[in-house]
């Protein structure tokens, strides 16, 4: 599958013009709108599928299609974070888990800042933006498991700390075993600011048959709402497969940008469809699995 996730930079566009009278020239500056996409395209095997080029690609804004302004393919740096269950029912599996998280990082970028905030009842930044394995690893090794399930909180948290980061792409990976029951946020809230912040969410769940499926459809929504996607494997060897698969995705992105056509500065929703053409030599069918639209600045 593929995933797009988006952000906006807001470009200062800065013209210097020559007074008449020979004084100290002026600038006029104008502030442009740059959507940019960041997508990872997926043969019909769940293959990551390289080699693309500008011209494969097309974007549509409310249906209108849009140029692209930028296009690159490059393993760019993100800034990321861990959100780990810490509840009671997690304790067997929790030194496997923690080796797991931290080989996601290893496979992904070397540049990437990366914290980490642990759920059980309550919520705890337990690491701050590193690039140090080791302060994750001790970050994750000094945490005990106790009590309840405050995902939603928990997301909401990690929400709130991307206002620190200093990449522009935004991923949260969020392991858990069960559904939320701590909660003072709701599935909404977090739906809703993940979907204005452009931040990409990857859940792995490793769920019981008891109460497992409203914990995998809240799980799916959040993934499918930011761009991201659901994973729920069997067993913590599976779990760690499709980590470090995801971890290989995200290094595998297209980045793509353009300047929208509509002027409007009105804070609507606007609605986004990617189009990927596959080139001869190519699977015929390609996806892509990404947040299918964003809001729009608002003055």
């Amino acid at each position: 599958m593929k995933l797009l996730t988006f952000c906006f930079a807001s470009l200062l566009v800065v013209n210097p013009l020559i007074a008449q009278d020979g004084k100290k020239p002026f600038t006029l500056a104008v502030d442009v709108d740059l959507v940019e996409l960041h997508v990872t395209v997926m043969d019909d095997k769940d293959r990551t599928v390289g080699g693309l080029t500008k011209d494969h690609f097309k974007i549509f804004e409310n249906r209108v299609e849009q140029p692209i302004a930028v296009f690159k393919h490059e393993d760019i740096p993100l800034s990321l974070g861990l959100v780990i269950d810490n509840s009671r029912s997690i304790e067997p599996r929790k030194q496997r888990l923690d080796a797991a998280a931290l080989s996601f990082v290893q496979q992904s970028n070397p540049d990437d800042e990366t914290f980490i905030v642990h759920f059980d009842d309550e919520v705890r930044l337990t690491q701050d933006f590193t690039s140090k394995l080791a302060d994750l690893q001790q970050a994750l090794s000094s945490s005990k498991p106790f009590g309840q399930t405050a995902i939603y909180d928990a997301v909401m948290t990690a929400i709130q700390q991307m206002d620190k980061a200093k990449h522009q792409r935004h991923v949260l990976l969020v392991i858990t075993d069960g559904e939320d029951n701590s909660s003072k946020a709701t599935l909404s809230d977090v739906i809703e600011a993940l979907k204005r912040d452009h931040i990409s969410v990857f859940s792995v769940g490793l769920l019981s048959e008891f109460g497992g499926q409203k914990a995998e459809e809240s799980l799916i929504k959040m993934a499918e709402s930011s761009g991201g996607r659901a994973y729920f494997p069997e067993n913590v060897d599976q779990a760690r497969s499709m980590m470090e698969k995801i971890a290989r995705d995200l290094r595998e992105q297209y980045t793509l940008g353009y300047f929208s056509s509509d002027p409007n500065r009105d804070g609507a929703w606007r609605s986004v469809r990617v189009d990927v053409t596959a080139p001869p030599g190519f699977p015929k069918k390609l996806n892509a699995n990404y947040r299918r639209g964003y809001y729009a600045p608002g003055d």
